[in-house]
């Protein structure tokens, strides 16, 4: 093709002409140049329903579905849980809430009043506390030795509990007065218990290791415990304080996972239970009894020695006091240590 100053440039929009121009010609439509429109969906009208068809009913979202009550053991939990009770005492009341729904061919509470309670308490036994004469006492404590025996000896001789013995502070316990002061115990209460003179001596001597070894934990850059309801928050080196030391620290050091620092926390309540069942056994007593039957054992006979409560001076109130006991009732029940025949009377007999 030449390139003559006549002949026409060929360019895009020239050919465009053209094509158009031939289209035209033969009859056909011109093409498309630009961008494509839309594609329009013709219009139709909805089909109509016939005389005897129901119309559509009309949808509606559905309802959001109910939330779900909380199960009855759970809200128990909660319950004692706002009330500060320990864990052990609600797993206890939780069990003996099973117990009591299964008495009762687990028929939900609601349906249930005082005549099913009263059925199942009176089908329930009573059983007595379990307590060692004052000689299997002193043949168990012969047998234990350390520590172990410090602790049988201050539940014996202060009616602590187990974890109220393992729990004890340094500053729980004031030598000048003689008393032992039992912090958040069953029922999250307070209460002033006495400090055996037997147990004295052993126990400063004890507290005196105990130190040392508390100090030799802090110059290695440890020496810290586990401080009651956040105070570590408040006091951050309340912690490391010899005051706020455990009484019975373990022998090994335990680390935090999360600050992965180290220190101690108290023995372990399996350690003491296993090696009075040990004891016991080997001291030759027959009738099952455990750390907790120290407690039965110590204060009630100690207080009474074989004298009725109020012949001897002391009032039932004073011992319900020491024992931590929310009912009196309870308290009456180790009466029967006294070994008095029914009701503790004496017989008329018996004064001839």
């Amino acid at each position: 093709m030449s390139t003559g100053d006549n002949e026409e440039r060929v360019t895009p929009g020239v050919l465009a002409a053209h094509a158009n121009s031939f289209a035209l010609r033969r009859g056909m439509s011109p093409p498309m140049t630009g961008p494509r429109p839309a594609k329009v969906t013709p219009w139709r009208p909805a089909p109509r329903l016939g005389r005897g068809a129901p119309p559509t009913p009309p949808t509606f979202p559905s309802p959001a579905p109910a939330r779900q009550q909380p199960k009855l053991l759970d809200r128990l939990r909660e319950a004692l849980l706002s009330r500060h009770y320990s864990r052990r005492t609600e797993r206890a009341y939780c069990y003996w809430v099973k117990r009591f729904n299964f008495f009762h061919n687990v028929r939900h509470p609601a349906e249930m009043a005082e005549p099913e309670i009263n059925a199942f308490l009176t089908h329930k036994p009573r059983h007595l506390p379990v307590v060692m004469t004052r000689e299997e006492v002193k043949a168990v404590l012969r047998c234990l030795d350390g520590d172990k025996r410090l602790m049988a000896s201050l539940m014996y001789g202060a009616g602590l509990r187990l974890m109220e013995c393992l729990r004890l502070r340094v500053q729980d316990i004031d030598f000048a007065r003689n008393e032992i002061t039992i912090r958040d115990g069953k029922g999250a209460k307070d209460r002033v218990t006495m400090l055996p003179e037997s147990v004295k001596t052993a126990l400063q001597e004890h507290l005196r290791l105990v130190k040392t070894i508390h100090e030799q934990d802090l110059r290695d850059g440890w020496g810290l415990v586990q401080m009651p309801n956040a105070l570590d928050r408040k006091y951050p080196n309340a912690s490391a304080e010899w005051r706020w030391q455990w009484v019975f620290p373990q022998e090994n050091r335990w680390r935090n996972a999360t600050t992965r620092q180290e220190g101690r926390h108290h023995v372990d309540e399996s350690l003491v239970q296993r090696a009075v069942k040990d004891t016991v056994r080997k001291a030759g007593i027959v009738r099952r009894a455990t750390c907790h039957t120290f407690r039965h054992s110590g204060v009630y006979p100690a207080l009474c020695g074989t004298t009725h409560v109020l012949e001897a001076g002391y009032d039932i109130r004073a011992v319900q006091e020491l024992l931590g006991h929310q009912d009196v009732r309870t308290t009456m029940i180790y009466t029967h240590v006294l070994n008095r025949g029914g009701k503790g009377v004496r017989s008329p007999a018996d004064a001839l």
